[in-house]
């Protein structure tokens, strides 16, 4: 049973509602957040007037800060943002949703200037803005006035200017509110924007600002450039609300629609409106000759056309394939699953073998752990130990937490492989990753009863301490 102190709704309820106020006046004394929360509660009890008063003043303060928000104060500015935003959606909309709505698209208008003065490494504020978008889709649903086309306007003001992709997700999100009208005109209105004149510098002040495989990339082109990706994404997005497999493959370029990610985007497409020839078609149209350019989304929608043709040996020939090229693990469960019994096993330890024959032992390790197969993964290190690149501590380490309980002397191989990079290199900033492997070695010799060729952990540190001697920073921490 919890404690009387511990913090939760029943234990707050008992100190009393006079307690309580008094708690939230001195909590909220010294913090304009907190105050602010806590007017915003109030106007909701009251008349709805009042909290919408009081979500469009904090709005309008936030639009006119100039204030540069740093990370010591991102908190803050997310929790307010995300106090009005639930405001708008828990309090508002329910009882009025036309004016929660105005209030929605006046949330999202101090997004640019929000973006300038502010750094959203952690992407927390984009993703309250791309919620908000959600929203304005619910909200508008919920809004009996609501005009198809009078909201396409609206959606293609906000979506021209979409300088931080704030507007990412809201054609999506408004869709339904939209209604087949309301897409049209939105799509006629982006078509328009794509034909209207980009207004640039005269030609003898061209600048030339980057470079590109085409070419120069001139001042002028760039807001032309920038124009033609915003429509382009657009009209796909619409296209995909549509269901209008055909409007999405237009938007592309014969160059876009034969690389790979591109060709299974419109292939996964095809599939899904029941045209499997042609979504294989669009796969098989992409140039595969250079094997590291074919992405996994690729091969999947391959499969996956195949599989809808009902042509089950090319598929699985293809997975075992595609296996082959990059040990990818899903490919090689796919495969098995679909063998029977017993016939699994056997392919299993085949596609084991050649793993362990692979020329890049670290591909070969990192399917081996993510196979999760100690064994496997023991005989790999015993056997290329010596090629393993202490450098990769992000595939090392796993390893050796797999091969410790059950193969001590693996795990050593890869915690030295580890602690030699550190020296060799003189990486002073890994000198104390390097003695705690050290210290795993120690720990784990107890449990090697044969070291075989490789040294026993006193010889193995009597070794590095010959030849590292030197690196004092390292032996302090060991010693």
């Amino acid at each position: 049973m919890a404690s009387k102190t511990t913090l939760n709704v029943k234990n707050l309820e008992a100190l009393g509602v006079e307690r309580l106020a008094e708690l939230l006046i001195e909590i909220s004394t010294g913090s304009a957040a907190h105050k602010r929360r806590l007017r915003l509660e109030l106007a909701g009890t009251g008349h709805g007037d009042e909290v919408v008063r009081e979500v469009r003043k904090r709005l309008s303060s936030i639009s006119r800060s100039r204030t540069f928000v740093d990370w010591r104060k991102i908190k803050t500015l997310r929790n307010d943002l995300q106090t009005l935003r639930s405001t708008i959606v828990n309090t508002i909309a329910p009882n009025d949703p036309d004016e929660a709505l105005e209030l929605m698209w006046q949330f999202q208008a101090p997004a640019d200037s929000i973006f300038e003065r502010c750094s959203d490494g952690s992407g927390t504020i984009i993703a309250i803005f791309h919620d908000a978008c959600m929203d304005l889709g619910t909200i508008a649903a919920q809004s009996a006035g609501i005009d198809g086309k009078d909201l396409a306007e609206r959606a293609f003001r906000s979506l021209r200017d979409n300088g931080y992709g704030q507007f990412d997700n809201l054609i999506t999100a408004l869709a339904p509110a939209l209604g087949s009208t309301g897409l049209d005109r939105l799509k006629a209105l982006f078509m328009a924007w794509a034909n209207e004149p980009v207004e640039g510098a005269r030609e003898k002040e061209h600048k030339v600002t980057g470079w590109s495989s085409q070419g120069s990339i001139h001042e002028d082109e760039t807001p032309g450039r920038r124009r033609d990706i915003a429509v382009q994404v657009a009209l796909q997005e619409i296209a995909d609300v549509q269901g209008d497999v055909d409007g999405y493959i237009a938007q592309q370029s014969a160059a876009s629609l034969a690389v790979p990610t591109v060709a299974a985007e419109v292939s996964r497409r095809l599939l899904a409106a029941g045209r499997a020839q042609e979504a294989l078609e669009a796969v098989e149209r992409v140039d595969t000759t250079e094997p590291r350019d074919i992405a996994y989304a690729w091969q999947q929608a391959r499969i996956d056309a195949l599989d809808a043709l009902e042509r089950t040996e090319e598929a699985q020939a293809f997975r075992w394939q595609c296996f082959e090229r990059a040990l990818d693990d899903r490919h090689l469960r796919a495969f098995l699953k679909r063998l029977p019994d017993f016939d699994d096993l056997e392919a299993e330890e085949r596609a084991f073998a050649f793993a362990q024959s692979v020329p890049n032992v670290h591909q070969a390790l990192r399917f081996f752990v993510s196979w999760a197969t100690p064994s496997e993964v023991a005989r790999l290190v015993l056997r290329r130990g010596k090629e393993l690149d202490g450098d990769l501590y992000e595939l090392l380490t796993p390893a050796a937490e797999v091969l410790a309980e059950k193969h001590p002397l693996a795990a050593t191989i890869v915690l030295r492989a580890m602690v030699e990079f550190a020296l060799e290199r003189a990486r002073a900033a890994r000198y104390k990753h390097a003695v705690r492997h050290l210290a795993e070695c120690a720990t784990l010799a107890r449990h090697v009863a044969d070291f075989g060729e490789f040294p026993a952990h006193d010889a193995y540190v009597a070794d590095i301490r010959r030849r590292h001697g030197k690196k004092h920073g390292f032996w302090r921490l060991v010693d």
